[in-house]
């Protein structure tokens, strides 16, 4: 490989680290409350109201059953309206962010969900308040499930990255389709796909090592 495609490959690399870190961010800012308001929500939960949680599932659910290719394409007006542009790095991590948001909320749900009923029961005996529930029982319960599901999150985020590329997002994507492909750069495609599996490795490790730390079990 040439010292310009080195530098390429490079730059390429740190565009995807910040498409990914980005909107996997926003997707945990704005999922984990969504995640928290189903399940509180929810039938016999600390909040009950059907009405918010069926509606508020209904949205989840479709922005989740849209490929992303496709709602890449159809946020092409809201992402020029929120960067001014609808191509580049910066212009991705909308599309990004608003993907995996539904993603993570289903996937915090699912631990919270998991959290013992009776330490629910416990801190509502001692009168603890619905914050203290969601504060001291919730979220510290299900915190080993909450990191274990945004690490799969951003792992999903690095593969929607790569296919972003398709559309000039920047990224390993990009110059994998450019290169690799419409070029037939073998090493630059081999290249490219051995960073992806070291940048995965590299974050599913990570994101194990800190479950193992705060699982409690």
């Amino acid at each position: 490989m040439t010292p310009i495609m080195l530098e390429l490959l490079i730059r390429s690399l740190w565009e995807t680290i910040l498409m990914t870190v980005a909107s996997g961010v926003i997707s945990l800012v704005a999922g984990l409350p969504l995640g928290l308001a189903l399940v509180v929500t929810a039938r016999g939960g600390i909040a009950e109201n059907l009405w918010i949680n069926r509606g508020l599932g209904a949205v989840i659910n479709g922005f989740r059953s849209v490929p992303f290719i496709i709602l890449l394409v159809a946020l092409i007006p809201m992402t020029r309206l929120i960067v001014g542009t609808a191509l580049g790095t910066w212009a991705a991590i909308v599309p990004l962010a608003i993907a995996a948001t539904p993603y993570y909320a289903r996937i915090a749900e699912v631990s919270l969900r998991e959290v013992d009923r009776g330490l629910i029961d416990a801190v509502r005996a001692m009168g603890g308040n619905r914050w203290t529930i969601i504060r001291e029982v919730l979220v510290p319960e299900a915190l080993p499930g909450i990191v274990a599901g945004f690490t799969v999150t951003l792992v999903t985020l690095i593969g929607a990255s790569a296919m972003a590329g398709a559309i000039g997002a920047g990224g390993l994507g990009d110059l994998a389709i450019r290169y690799g492909y419409q070029r037939f750069e073998t090493s630059v495609m081999v290249a490219v796909v051995a960073v992806l599996i070291v940048l995965v490795c590299g974050i599913q490790w990570f994101g194990d090592r800190l479950v193992a730390r705060l699982d409690r079990r």
